[in-house]
């Protein structure tokens, strides 16, 4: 929320001016044209009324290509399953309305899980690189014999499992692609469309994020030159630049998820140290009974340490013998001996007959994805 009053407080600086500006043009236009002509405001009002319907229908003062044909409907179905949704073609029939709404319900589902398997071939494709690199280089030291190669199939997969590409490097392909596809569609878009440079590249922002305004779109001229391979390429370009905004976005939401973990964990632990000296500068010097003295049960399946009278004498400086010790790190042992026995039967682990069975033990969606995929949020790290 307060991101967005603070974007509300910059937009309305830099437009309401141009706003005030172009709606004082328009009042003297208007009065201009009624006294030219001889007409009221009522009845030059109410005709441009009429207009905004017809251009709701689709009707504009130049020639425009056909709204409801079959490459403008294929264009509108492209807008509404990519939610771009432009608004310069909407239904004006009631069925229209209807059949959008179940068309869409469905249309939009697929594509998003369209866009999340991209995700993830991406970066399995990431790690197929890393991984064959990495190879390269030690059959290069002599490390690695020339004719170590697994298997396809499953053995493929499972040993692409330990390669985990870090969500920075898969940023910034993102970054990169984005910008080269932007730049490209944008040279494409100036001379054919007759926009400026920065205003193709804003159109692009506008269209691959799927923020789609509408104020600019691409192929509405009734006719191009090279018409059929100008909308070739106008769909090749919003469906790659969609898929890696949309992509991108998601791996950012990564990226500040973390920096707001780090900054939390950051105050949370400041905080920690500060009561704990206070607490056991309290508790240094004194002898509780047994009966009263809280104790906790330590858990391995949830690695919880629960506090006992041995944790506050080791803590207060007391000595404590090595039974105690052993006792009160226990939960610690038993992970590293865990850990140590996984690295010694094979890394990665493998997932257990539960995990498998349940297809949505890991999450659903892109953010599920990553979390199993990238090298900061992987569980096997």
């Amino acid at each position: 929320v307060l991101y967005m009053l603070c974007g509300a407080a910059v937009f309305s600086a830099i437009e309401l001016p141009t706003e005030r500006e172009a709606k004082e043009r328009w009042e003297e236009r208007l009065e201009n044209f009624t006294r030219r002509h001889n007409l009221s405001r009522a009845e030059l009002r109410h005709f441009l009324r009429e207009y905004e319907e017809a251009s709701v229908a689709g009707i504009r003062v130049d020639d425009i290509r056909p709204r409801w044909d079959f490459t403008g409907a294929f264009y509108f179905v492209g807008t509404v399953v990519s939610t771009i949704g432009f608004g310069m073609t909407t239904p004006a029939t009631v069925g229209g309305k209807i059949f959008l709404i179940f068309y869409g319900l469905i249309g939009c589902a697929g594509t998003i899980l369209f866009f999340n398997l991209f995700l993830e071939r991406l970066i399995t494709v990431i790690a197929y690189v890393m991984k064959s690199c990495h190879e390269r280089q030690l059959r290069r030291k002599g490390v690695l014999p020339h004719n170590s190669r697994r298997g396809s199939g499953t053995s493929e997969v499972d040993s692409l499992a330990g390669w985990k590409p870090s969500v920075y490097y898969v940023m910034l392909i993102l970054c990169v692609a984005s910008l080269i596809i932007s730049c490209c569609a944008s040279a494409m878009y100036t001379p054919i469309e007759g926009w400026s440079y920065f205003d193709s590249l804003y159109f692009c922002f506008v269209a691959f994020s799927t923020i789609g305004f509408g104020d600019l779109v691409s192929s509405q001229n009734i006719k191009y030159e090279s018409q059929g391979l100008y909308r070739f390429g106008n769909f090749v370009f919003i469906l790659m630049g969609v898929c890696c905004i949309y992509s991108l976005f998601n791996v950012i939401s990564i990226v500040i998820k973390q920096s707001i973990n780090w900054i939390l964990k950051k105050l949370d632990c400041r905080c920690c140290h500060r009561c704990q000296r206070k607490l056991f500068r309290s508790r240094r010097n004194v002898v509780m009974p047994g009966n009263v003295r809280s104790r906790r049960n330590i858990s391995i399946e949830t690695d919880v340490v629960n506090e006992s009278d041995t944790d506050g004498r080791r803590l207060s400086g007391e000595m404590i013998s090595m039974k105690d010790f052993l006792a009160s790190n226990k939960v610690s042992l038993a992970i590293m001996q865990k850990q140590l026995s996984e690295t010694a039967n094979g890394y990665p682990r493998q997932m257990s007959c539960n995990s498998k069975q349940n297809g949505f033990s890991g999450g659903v969606g892109a953010l599920a994805i990553m979390n199993n995929r990238l090298a900061e949020t992987s569980v096997d790290r």
